[in-house]
């Protein structure tokens, strides 16, 4: 089996695979459109049986906010394979390809949307992400508290520099989240969709929902408030919509406090997980890594599918981390704490703290040491909203 970049001639008959794989069709209206995309955005790998293509993926590159930086992110879409090749090790070796290919290109972290999460944790990827969906009625939109602001709303045609700065605001908040530049906004977020930003009494735009209808429902699929008052301001603008829907979704960071102050908060959620991570260059996400200044911690790391990531990590007093031998593991007076790959990403997102790992059976060490290593891992709260 030998992975191979796919030319532009061979687009179409990976947007066959994937709507073969994933069970839809793509409008013909829309496939010129697609081609087109994929031609500025992806690159495309597979794998051929003779001249058939037999699995395939798609690799984009985004950067994401991260601990107060950016990060160059290696994005994984569409994996797929037809029915009559699969089990014979094609994806794993697509997977280990894109690996090799990322930490060649110094791309220290990789995403994608599961098909199946224990398909993806085998190789390393790790759920990072959760996402709130939260379901009112009509008789559920009760304005509570008046603000002196004002909405203004914005379509496609109309998207403007006041809804990429909030974004931009609230993004950088979380780990993990996209940097959006004007180009995916028209290509990747926007739609059907209408955005309604809030101004506050200085006309300083300070929060944005990003919605759209469906027959008699309201959907929300993004609330970005980036202060209380904007955050009331677009309850209220939701609240106006009363008359014209009989449901509204609202698709939300986990943490929104938004619901808590509603006069009957008992509503219907979805708290569900979303999207997966992996850190695909240890050695070097880790000396990027602001961990917080204390006592020295040891890590031992195990990757089963990318080699280089296996060894012992010393996070030193100051904050800054390393890579160290064996030899100088075993002369440190630390026992250390073992984790697989995906137990390190999920910890050093903030999806889940060593000491959740810990008591999961995913991170092994004494109570001391986890607790050292817990203190060293900044509080991150991480969030994504895309999709790709």
């Amino acid at each position: 089996m030998k992975v191979i970049q796919l030319g532009n001639e061979r687009f179409k008959e990976a947007i066959k695979l994937s709507e073969y794989a994933f069970i839809y069709k793509v409008p013909e209206s829309e496939l010129e459109e697609r081609l087109k995309g994929m031609e500025r955005h992806h690159q495309l790998f597979g794998i051929l049986d003779e001249e058939e293509l037999a699995a395939k993926f798609h690799f984009l590159t985004h950067d994401i906010y991260f601990n107060g930086q950016t990060l160059k992110m290696g994005g994984l879409a569409g994996v797929a394979t037809y029915p009559e090749y699969r089990r014979q090790g094609h994806v794993r070796e697509m997977l280990t390809f894109v690996l090799e290919k990322m930490k060649n290109e110094q791309i220290t972290v990789s995403m994608l949307h599961p098909f199946n999460v224990a398909f993806y944790r085998k190789y390393g990827w790790e759920l990072f992400s959760s996402r709130q969906k939260t379901t009112l009625s009509a008789g559920d939109l009760k304005i509570h508290k008046h603000v002196k602001g004002t909405v203004k709303r914005y379509n496609k045609e109309t998207h403007n520099e006041d809804i990429e700065q909030i974004y931009e605001s609230f993004a950088s908040r979380y780990t993990g989240m996209l940097v959006r530049d004007r180009e995916w906004w028209m290509r990747a977020i926007y739609d059907e969709e209408t955005t309604a930003v809030y101004y506050n009494e200085n006309g300083e735009p300070t929060g944005y929902i990003l919605y759209q209808f469906k027959e008699k429902k309201l959907l929300v699929d993004e609330f970005v408030p980036l202060d209380p008052e904007a955050r009331h301001g677009l309850w209220n603008f939701i609240c106006q919509h009363d008359s014209m829907v009989k449901e509204i979704e609202m698709d939300t960071h986990e943490a929104e406090p938004l619901f808590f102050a509603l006069p009957e908060p008992r509503l219907k959620t979805d708290r569900r997980p979303y999207f997966m991570a992996r850190i695909v260059d240890a050695e070097a996400f880790l000396a990027n890594y602001a961990f917080t200044p204390g006592a020295e911690v040891l890590v031992h790391v195990t990757d089963h599918h990318a080699q280089w990531n296996n060894g012992s990590y010393l996070i030193g007093q100051n904050g800054a981390a390393k890579k160290i031998s064996d030899a100088e593991a075993l002369a440190s007076d630390l026992e250390g704490v073992d984790l697989s790959i995906n137990a390190l990403t999920a910890s050093l997102f903030g999806y889940k703290t060593p000491s959740e790992l810990f008591q999961l059976g995913l991170a092994e060490g004494s109570a001391e040491e986890i607790m050292l290593m817990e203190k060293a891992v900044p509080k991150h709260e991480p969030f994504f909203y895309d999709f790709f």
